[in-house]
Parts: structure tokens; C-alpha cells; sequence
């Protein structure tokens, strides 16, 4: 089956008057990394949460391949790999604990690990603890992709790594995804995602703006750079850039052009029923 994870008018609220998610319907398929972009505080972790049974929702179902994740079983966690944005204070040696920890996941792979953590520069003679947050990001990175789990999750994932770093990440990510995994990558550093991901789910207040393949937004919508400041009335939003300004409009001469992620980004955040008219027509 090629859907593996699925939300069917999922509720949910952090205390009874303040609701984050009403009725929201979510389907993502295997295979594919998925960029889940939006502000800070508008429900991207929780989304997260609520998909690995971290919490659960007040209505509405979940399923994560044959898991319902509220269920908990230990079979499912076997097969997530979870990264949050902040971790718990560890004072074990990265050795101790890969010993204590990797046997929970069945195809974890400790030569995979090693290369990983020489690709990123991490020590691994390291006790956690000392290693920086951005150095701690990627020994936990590589521990998880070693995991080989169905399912990744990963909360602002650059957050704390320096430019060749995530350089580095985009490489090794990209590298390392099978077709049978899933990956969901949070972050509202929109950018860090570029050459990255295939699909993008875009969230703000609790509420899915755009769920969507990068193919169909490339065949669906023009980015186009131009000194003009209205380009003849044509794009739905524009943005001042170095030297001119960047708009988006419908693709009427079905030639692709690449996806500047941020102005995709903006667009839908300023734009949303013009862009989705384009993508519907």
C-alpha cells in the first residue's frame, strides 16, 4: 500500500478552550520526504506528536501504516525514529549509548552509523553531553538514519548546524531515504529544505494551507525574476529580491520553473485562494 500515514478529522486541543487542530484530514504516501513548513507556534510539532502517538487526538483517527499510534505497541516504536528540536540532558559516551540503545531497532546498522557520523565530523570517542547542540543534532541524526526505520520524523533538524553542516545533512538525507521509508521534516527554516524534499505540506494556525507534490506545484505555477514590478498584472504575488522582484503566477506556457521554496512559502501565507484557484483549475 503506498499511503502509510494517514489523519481523518483529527481534533485536537492543549487545554479545552484553546483548539489547535479541527477536523483535519492529512494522507502522505511512502517513499517520499516530506517538507512540513510553517511559523513558529502553528502546530508543526504537535502534528508531529499526534503522528507518532506522543499525544493523542480528542477526536478523529490516526494510522500509521497497519499502527493506530494511540495504541502504543512496541512494534510501532521499533519502526519510528523521532528527533525533537531539544533534547534531554545525556551524559553517556555516544558508544554506551548506541550499546543501550540500538538494540530496540531491528535494522540498525552500526557501520552505517560510523560513516554517518565521519561524513558530519562528529568524534565518536565523544560522551554526548559534551558535544555542542549543533554536534549533539548530528550524532543523533546519524543514529537515527542507521536505525533504518519506516518512519522519520525530524523537529527543525538544522536548527544549530552551521552552513556546510547542512549542506552536509541535505547530502546525507537524500542519500540515505528508501522507498519504503517516510520522511517528514519540520522546520520554518524554509529554505534548509531546498534539493530536499518532494512534497510539501504547508501549516498555519492549525489548519493545512497546502498539501502538495513539488511536480504539481512546478507544472501548476510560474516563479519568475523580472525588473517589472507588476509584470503586466498577471502574478498573484510578488516579493522584492536583489535586483528586481520575484513573482508567481499560473504556468500558462507548461514550462516548468524551479521553486524558490520562501516565495512559495509567502505566497500561500498572503495568497492562498489565488494559488489554490491556479492549482485547482
Amino acid at each position: 500500500i503506498g499511503l502509510m500515514i494517514s489523519l481523518n478529522n483529527v481534533d485536537y486541543a492543549y487545554t479545552k478552550g484553546t483548539s489547535v487542530f479541527t477536523k483535519l484530514n492529512l494522507n502522505l504516501e511512502k517513499g517520499k520526504v516530506y517538507g512540513l513548513l510553517g511559523k513558529n507556534g502553528v502546530g508543526k510539532s504537535t502534528l508531529l506528536k499526534l503522528i507518532a502517538g506522543g499525544i493523542f487526538p480528542r477526536s478523529g483517527t490516526v494510522h500509521l501504516g497497519e499502527f493506530i499510534p494511540s495504541n502504543r505497541k512496541p512494534q510501532m516504536y521499533q519502526e519510528i525514529f523521532y528527533l525533537p528540536e531539544h533534547f534531554v540532558e545525556n551524559s553517556l559516551s555516544i558508544a554506551s549509548y548506541v550499546k543501550v540503545n540500538a538494540g530496540f531497532y531491528p535494522k540498525f546498522h552500526k557501520e552505517r552509523m560510523y560513516d554517518l557520523l565521519n561524513l558530519l565530523e562528529v568524534n565518536i570517542n565523544s560522551k554526548i553531553q559534551n558535544l555542542s547542540y549543533g554536534q549533539t543534532k548530528k550524532f543523533y541524526i546519524a543514529f537515527g538514519l542507521a536505525c533504518q526505520t519506516k518512519y522519520i520524523f525530524l523537529d527543525e533538524p538544522t536548527n544549530g548546524l552551521d552552513i556546510p553542516s547542512k549542506s552536509q545533512f541535505r547530502k546525507i538525507l537524500a542519500s540515505n531515504v528508501t522507498e519504503d521509508q517516510i520522511v517528514i521534516i519540520s522546520t520554518h527554516q524554509v529554505k534548509d529544505l531546498t534539493n530536499l524534499i518532494e512534497a510539501i505540506i504547508i501549516i498555519d494556525d492549525g489548519e493545512i494551507l497546502l498539501s502538495k507534490e513539488l511536480y504539481e506545484l512546478e507544472n501548476k505555477l510560474q516563479f519568475q525574476h523580472s525588473y517589472d514590478a507588476d509584470l503586466g498584472g498577471s502574478s498573484i504575488y510578488k516579493e522584492r529580491t536583489a535586483g528586481g522582484y520575484m513573482h508567481v503566477s499560473a504556468n500558462v506556457d507548461n514550462e516548468p520553473s524551479e521553486i524558490d521554496l520562501e516565495i512559495l512559502f509567502n505566497t500561500v501565507l498572503h495568497k492562498k485562494e489565488d494559488l489554490l484557484n491556479i492549482l485547482n483549475d
